[in-house]
This record gives C-alpha cells, structure tokens and sequence, in this order.
C-alpha cells in the first residue's frame, strides 16, 4: 500500500480563515479569527486522515519570478490587513505545536512548492494530497494526486475534474490561459469566460491547437480577439503554470517529513495564550498525576471524623452538588470539603436512584457541619462561593468566615477574559484538565439531575471540585497581591458577597405602573425621533433595514462611504 503525503496550502488557508471567522480576539485584543479557523483546518485534517507525512507551504514576503514577467501580476491585491498579519506568528507556532515542517521560499510561492514536492513525492512512491481550496490546483491532480479542502470537506480527482470540465488536469493551464484568473490579475482573452475557454481548449485540444486552428473559429469577434491577445494568452498560461522543478533545500525529500506527533504541553499554553478554551481542555500539558485521597462519607463515624478535622483547621474549601444552577431553586445532593491539596470528602445525603447507597439524612449531616460552616473563625474558600452561601442559607446554614472566591480572583487577575469557571481555572493555573459536569451528569436532553447521578461517579468530581478550588485559591490569592489587588479583594469584593446575596434572596420591588409609564415615554420618543429623520431623508423608509438605511446615507445624502458589506452586496452601516 502507498504512503501518503498530505501538502498543506497554508497560505491560502490563513486568508480563508480570516475571512471565514469574523471578530474574535482574546482578552487581550490579539485577533485571533485567523489562528483558530486555521488551527480548526489542521485539527480536521489530523482526526479525519491522521497523516504520516505532510508539511505546510507558504508564501514569502516579496516578489516572485511570474512579477519578473509580469509587473501587474496581483495588482489588484490589496495588502496584508495589519489584523491578519499579527496573526502570522501564532499560525507558525500552532504548526509547531502539531509537529508540522513548515517551508517557504524567497522568490517561490506555495503553488510552486507544493507542485514540486507533489512532483517529488509521487516519484518516490507516494500518493499525494494537496489541503486546499484553490482552483489552479486542478492542473497538477492525476492517478496519484487529488485536491482535499477540509474547510468543505471536499475531493477534487481526476474523475471528478475530467466530468466537471471535460478536459484532463494538465490542459486547465491553457484553459487559464484563454480565461485568465481575476483573482491573481492574470489577464487571459478579453472577451473570453470559463465557459467559451472550456469549449476552446476541448475542441482544439491545447492552446498551440487554438492558434493552430484559429482561422476556422466561426465567430468573428472571439476570432478578433484570440488573434489581437496571442501573446498574452501565452503569457497567462505562464503565470497560470504551477512550477514542479523548484529547487528544495536539504531535509525536504518526502520521505523526510514524518510528523512526529503533536506536542500537546505546547498546544496547552499555546491555546491558553489564545484563550481557545475548549482547544486548551483537547491538549492539555501532560503533568504527573499526583495521587489523590478522596472519600465518600456514608458512615455517621466518618461524618463526625470529618467534622473534628474541620474544626480543628484554620481554613477549608466547601462545594456543594445541587439540583439546579439557580441557587434558589437548588435542592442540595451533597458537600464536599478539602482542608489539604489532593485530599477531600463528598458527603453525599440527597442522592435518589434505584441502588442507591444509603446516606446520612440530610438533616444529621447538616447538623452536624452546622457548627463548622458557621464558625467566623474558621476561613471557607470557595469557587462562586455565593451559589453555596445561598443553598446552605435556604437549607438552613448560614456560612460564615467566607474569605476567598477562586472565581473573583481570576476575574479581578484578567476582567476582560471570558470564562472564569473552575474547569478554566483548573486549565490556567493547575495545568489540570478537571472532570466536567457533562462527563458525570451528560448534557442537553441526555442531561440527569445530580441526584440521580451514581454516589461512586458523583463523590470524585465532587471532591476534585474543592480539591481544585483550594488548590488555585494559593495560587490565585497571590498572584492577587502580585498585582496590588488584595486590598480590593479583601475590602471591596468579598464583603460585597453577603450583600448581593441577601438581595438575590430578598428580591428587588418592582413598580410597574412606573415602568409602563416608561414604555410609553420610550415609544413616543421614538415615533417622534422616527418622524424627524424621515423628514431629514425627505422620504419614509424602514429605519431598521441597513439595506434602505444605507441607500439613503450613502445614495442620497451623499455621506462619504466607509466599506461594503462582507457580501459586497449593500453598505456597512
């Protein structure tokens, strides 16, 4: 059986990405559009096909040999978008972190390495697959080379091109030649389209054929200007012509360039850095595993051991499991403490299935960690500590000597960031891929209430989560005052906590007679504001249409125009 080489057009794949995935940035303003559908392309390619041998080709900075010939070719392309650009050197790093060589060559563009390792590779015994989604690679597809766009999830073979154009791979560069390319400012015919260039080139076989028989060609001006463009359309073929005979540096062979596996501890902080979170959960930095000792507590003993550590320490993480994400709604499943790193207990008392194991009624446990959570002088650490102050208060307990929020301290270290819940921290300041709710309690419909979650699959990711919280309170609270910002932690944030809660729980009064009396406010100003830019425009039309809006900004009050839409198709209002 063959071996396979999978040739990556990455230059093409960059502006794809880029113009596929609009406005994405992390938290720090890195766009980051470009990076992730790129990264998205490569990992497709890995899971789908699970190449050997494959590389990355791209352009290089500067001028090629089709400008030598052509001062014009692409012309017409504007330059690199500045927020593209910066992106270029996180692209490079993800095809590091897959292990993929990449290659670029001064005065040689990627069509023209990829057509010459496809040439290479092929003659070395290798089937050939070029990763893109640009049409010129068409001419190089034979009995051992096919197109794959990943993006469409899309073959290109010979079949397929020879009953798609009715002409082989090899004869699309005169077809090119007659037809031009746009895109590349590759000039062709004038006159002649993709169709009348498909009909030429099957008639006549080839371009030399064209010109051969161009005095039987019945329609006198394509006639005209075939003979007006001769060299021109010799031209177009040149420039539409993917080299094969570039000359590659050493360690470049194909059977040199065996992936060696993706680094995943560097796609880890890569995709940290890049804030792409569930990418960060997929590679996660392969750390030693320390041994952990958690414990389910079924036996009233253990409860009152528990209880004895608890109150003895100076300072504990609580988490509690719960029916609902609305603490107001919850109905408690169990609480789970840790006191030292990798140890913790899962007091489980409302869990409900059939088998279940038989719990300590809700009403012991509770009275029995009552004097524990209560005591001000015994610090609790928590992850969104007040969901779990409010569950406890509805049940009974009223936590005290609340001191640190793991979910505060991140969001106080990186307020711009998007998620701040225990996995992402476990993720950022842990190295630690945490188990998720989804992995014990499924998602969408398949989705159980935890109480009905089994005691031995729930007690571990129960556990884990005050284990983790502990753990990153350490890090965070001093990464905290790294930064000057324990003061605010300590004064501002924390005590704020018991006031939002008490009014989550007290509620807000509304007045809704004041409020319709606003609605009615809003929706006369509005009428009257309507009223007055229909007068302006001098005609009525749908304000809320950017179509009809852009008509009249642009058409007839003659606003300067700043872009068009991504469809080219009306204004950007």
């Amino acid at each position: 059986m063959k071996k396979t080489i999978y040739l990556i057009d990455g230059t093409a794949y960059i502006h794809r990405a880029y113009h596929a995935i609009r406005s994405l940035s992390n938290s720090r303003g890195l766009p980051t559009n470009a990076v992730f559908g790129f990264t998205r392309m490569i990992l497709k390619l890995m899971e789908d096909k699970a190449p050997d041998h494959a590389a990355v080709l791209f352009d290089a900075k500067g001028p090629t040999f089709r400008h030598e010939i052509y001062n014009k070719y692409k012309a017409n392309r504007p330059p690199m978008p500045e927020d593209m650009a910066v992106q270029i050197p996180w692209i490079l790093k993800v095809c590091e972190g897959f292990g993929l060589p990449v290659f670029r060559q001064p005065g040689v563009e990627a069509d023209d390495l990829i057509g010459t390792l496809a040439k290479n590779a092929r003659a070395a015994g290798f089937s050939v697959v070029m990763v893109t989604g640009d049409k010129d690679f068409v001419q190089l597809v034979d009995a051992d080379a096919i197109i794959w766009d990943p993006m469409k999830d899309r073959i290109i073979d010979l079949a397929e091109v020879e009953k798609g154009r009715g002409v082989a791979p090899a004869r699309m560069v005169d077809v090119m030649g007659l037809w031009g390319d746009t895109s590349d400012n590759i000039p062709g015919v004038p006159g002649v389209g993709e169709k009348t260039a498909l009909a030429l080139i099957k008639e006549f076989g080839s371009l030399e054929g064209v010109y051969e028989g161009l005095d039987t060609i019945g329609k006198k001006k394509l006639r005209e200007n075939l003979a007006a463009h001769r060299e021109q359309a010799f031209l177009s073929r040149e420039l539409a012509t993917i080299r094969t005979d570039v000359k590659l540096p050493e360690g470049f062979a194909p059977e040199e360039l065996r992936l060696p596996g993706p680094d995943d501890g560097r796609l880890a902080e890569l995709f940290g850095e890049l804030e792409f979170r569930q990418l960060q959960r997929d590679f996660p930095k392969q750390t030693e595993k320390a041994a952990v000792d958690y414990k389910t507590v079924l036996d009233p003993a253990d409860l009152d051991a528990l209880v004895k550590i608890l109150s003895e320490s100076g300072e504990f993480a609580v988490d509690t499991e719960t029916t609902s994400q609305d603490p107001m709604r919850a109905a408690l499943v169990g609480l789970s403490f840790a006191v030292s790193a990798h140890a913790a207990w899962y007091v489980p008392c409302g869990h409900r299935y059939i088998g279940c194991p038989d719990q300590i009624p809700m009403d012991r446990v509770l009275s029995a960690l009552k004097p524990a959570l209560e005591n001000p002088n015994i610090a609790k650490i928590g992850q969104n500590i007040k969901y779990d102050w409010i569950v406890l208060a509805r049940h009974g307990v009223r936590l005290a000597g609340v001191r640190f929020d793991t979910m505060i301290a991140s969001y106080l270290l990186n307020p711009t960031k998007r998620a701040h819940n225990l996995d992402q921290i476990a993720l950022d300041f842990l190295n630690h891929k945490t188990t998720t709710y989804a992995e014990v309690a499924g998602s969408g419909k398949k989705m159980i209430p935890f109480s009905e979650v089994a005691v031995e699959t729930a007690a571990p990711y129960a556990c884990e989560d005050a284990d983790v919280t502990l753990r990153a309170a350490r890090i965070l609270e001093k990464a905290v005052a790294d930064i000057g910002l324990s003061e605010l932690m300590e004064t501002v944030e924390m005590p704020l906590l018991p006031v939002l809660m008490n009014m989550e729980m007290r509620g807000i009064r509304v007045d809704r007679n004041r409020l319709r009396d606003l609605s009615a406010a809003f929706a006369s100003e509005l009428c009257r504001l309507e009223e007055a830019i229909h007068r302006e425009a001098g005609e009525v039309f749908n304000i809320n249409s950017s179509q009809q809006l852009g008509k009249i900004l642009f058409e007839k009050l003659d606003l300067p125009v700043g872009k068009k839409t991504k469809k080219k198709t009306g204004y950007s209002t």
